[in-house]
């Protein structure tokens, strides 16, 4: 099998190319790298070109200054356009999927289609209501507090979210190392990043082919279908799985399903 790492020209993130065939880049959530993917890309890079990208600050990647997240989009633009890549789809997790979004919202006739993991257009609003990101400052001592956080607390903290982002307990100690390798600044103000970023208006210019899975564990089901309904309401070419007795980690919890749909929307 054919892998080629490399350090791409853009500065804010790496990139990991492995098999042959239509391109498929595959962007992990927040603070998580490429690896979320392995599982995944072992099947699909016998028919794909898989491009997994580990972000700036996660992993071993050296952070970048801000503004953290525009850089990362911009240089994706960079990145697809300097390689040629024809129409690849987009496979994003959590922020991978908001990512993807922004991508196709700019520049919806690059790309092929979207898959979109447990992600939103605005993960704000999923948290503030009323939202609107002037609603979110960067100097807010919830900020203050995790930057000035010790190792063993931050640790404290990384494994109490773990044991909500999966169900597969063998993966949570993975998520609890991925966080803890985190640049810090990046971790914080990278996250605040996101939580400006809306994109509930921009998808409606979205016109290529939407899946989204959602996850229904923690809330009830209708909690869940009203959330991504009102979320995704100006998408008109989507479909939405909802997936039953998974937590974020959607390739984790529910590791063959997931490889089926994958390979499925993908033919």
């Amino acid at each position: 099998m054919f892998t080629a790492q490399s350090q791409s020209q853009e500065k804010s993130f790496q990139v990991e190319i492995t098999g042959k065939g239509n391109p498929v880049l595959l962007f992990p959530g927040f603070s998580c790298t490429g690896d979320v993917w392995n599982e995944t890309i072992k099947e699909l890079s016998k028919t794909h070109e898989c491009h997994v990208f580990t972000f700036a600050g996660f992993g071993t990647v050296p952070p970048i200054a801000s503004p953290w997240l525009e850089t990362i989009k911009n240089d994706l633009e960079n990145y697809v356009a300097r390689k040629k890549l024809d129409k690849p789809t987009i496979i994003g997790h959590s922020m991978g999927g908001s990512l993807a979004l922004w991508l196709a919202a700019a520049k919806p006739e690059t790309y092929k289609q979207l898959i979109i993991v447990d992600g939103l257009p605005s993960i704000g609003a999923l948290m503030i209501p009323d939202f609107s990101p002037e609603k979110v400052s960067y100097d807010n001592p919830y900020s203050k507090q995790q930057l000035t956080m010790d190792e063993s607390a931050f640790k404290q903290m990384a494994n109490q979210m773990a044991t909500g982002m999966t169900l597969n307990k063998e993966k949570q100690p993975l998520l609890v190392s991925w966080m803890e390798q985190s640049d810090r600044k990046t971790y914080v103000y990278g996250y605040i990043d996101l939580m400006k970023l809306d994109l509930r208006e921009t998808i409606k210019d979205i016109k290529i082919p939407v899946t989204i899975m959602a996850a229904v564990s923690f809330y009830p089901r209708k909690q869940v279908e009203e959330l991504y309904t009102t979320q995704y309401e100006k998408l008109t070419n989507k479909e939405i799985l909802y997936v039953e007795d998974s937590a974020h980690f959607i390739m984790f919890d529910k590791p063959e399903w997931f490889l089926k749909q994958i390979q499925k929307l993908l033919k």
